[in-house]
């Protein structure tokens, strides 16, 4: 391994740059230039329980047949399934680098049932997405986050490949959830998710889709909170994602704490390739640092180790203008 390798979720990865779930890693062909192009590992296109299944409702019953409807329905789930598992198994005979499959579920049938068949197709490790939007009044915050934490146990008794889970920000403390993760033997956390948002158009007044596609400005918010989870005394590891557009911008993730870091927007713009002038940048900011491996900087900035940790605590203009140097 050469010196920009990282272990992330146990796994040797002679990149900290892994392409992250997108249509990127949904062919062989862009699996294979990810790795040409010096990707660490990829992330595949997430299998959607939600999309099988309305797509499973948009067959018309065939009321006389009640066992035929059931047959039906099976069989297309099983079909889109096992398409996805052999991408799983083909991708593991054609590149070296780990194979990550993702699965986006909602409940705790869907996540064991799919978990289940990827860890038999062999894959290195598993990203799991859960898509869980509280939109009950009613409902508290714990018993919101209680659904995480059961999808993960029921997981982590079904499979033993390493598991990651994708997050989104909007938690009333998320050290909180990284340490109950962590807690329940998940082995890391990615940070953060990119989730559908929506926007309206005023001229047609519709809602419409808003921009997927992350921008640098972004990086800010991730890493404030990469910072501080990669300071707490557990260990879980950390991937970066949203708003890495260079490789300056990964160097910021490690130096936050991260383990490796999620590309993805950049490479829809610049294609995959890009990936080797991110990894050059890595490597020329290392070299003209003096630092040998990322191990040698890996976390140096983060709450635990900056000299004046109480910046990533402010959150209010006037205090930190008002801070003395």
């Amino acid at each position: 391994m050469g010196k920009l390798s990282v272990n992330y979720l146990g796994l040797a990865l002679k990149s900290p740059l892994i392409v992250s779930s997108s249509r990127l890693t949904s062919t062989l062909g862009s699996i294979k230039e990810a790795e040409d192009s010096g990707a660490g590992a990829v992330v595949l296109k997430s299998l959607f329980e939600e999309q099988i299944n309305q797509y499973i409702n948009t067959m018309q019953p065939t009321h006389s047949y009640p066992e035929a409807d059931d047959y039906t329905s099976f069989y297309i789930k099983s079909h889109s399934v096992e398409e996805y598992l052999t991408l799983i198994r083909r991708a593991k005979e054609l590149i070296s680098i780990p194979v990550i499959p993702s699965i986006n579920c909602y409940t705790s049938e869907g996540w064991t049932g799919f978990a289940k068949n990827i860890q038999d197709a062999g894959a290195d490790a598993l990203e799991i997405n859960v898509f869980f939007l509280p939109t009950d009044r009613k409902k508290s915050s714990a018993e919101a986050e209680k659904v995480y934490f059961d999808l993960i146990e029921k997981l982590k008794k079904t499979i033993t490949i390493p598991v990651a889970i994708k997050i989104g920000y909007r938690f009333s403390n998320i050290l909180y959830m990284i340490d109950q993760f962590y807690m329940r033997k998940v082995n890391g956390v990615v940070m953060f998710n990119r989730f559908y948002e929506p926007d309206i158009d005023i001229n047609k007044l519709d809602i419409i889709p808003a921009s997927i596609f992350s921008n640098e400005n972004e990086r800010r918010m991730v890493l404030r909170w990469i910072g501080m989870a990669s300071a707490q005394d557990i260990k879980i590891d950390i991937s970066a994602s949203t708003g890495v557009h260079s490789g300056a911008d990964a160097v910021r993730y490690l130096l936050a704490g991260a383990n490796s870091v999620q590309v993805c927007s950049v490479l829809y713009d610049k294609g995959i390739p890009f990936l080797k002038k991110m990894n050059s940048q890595i490597e020329t900011w290392m070299d003209n640092n003096g630092f040998a491996s990322i191990g040698d900087f890996r976390g140096k900035l983060n709450y635990r180790n900056y000299k004046k940790p109480i910046v990533f605590e402010r959150t209010q203009f006037m205090k930190y203008f008002s801070s003395e140097d």
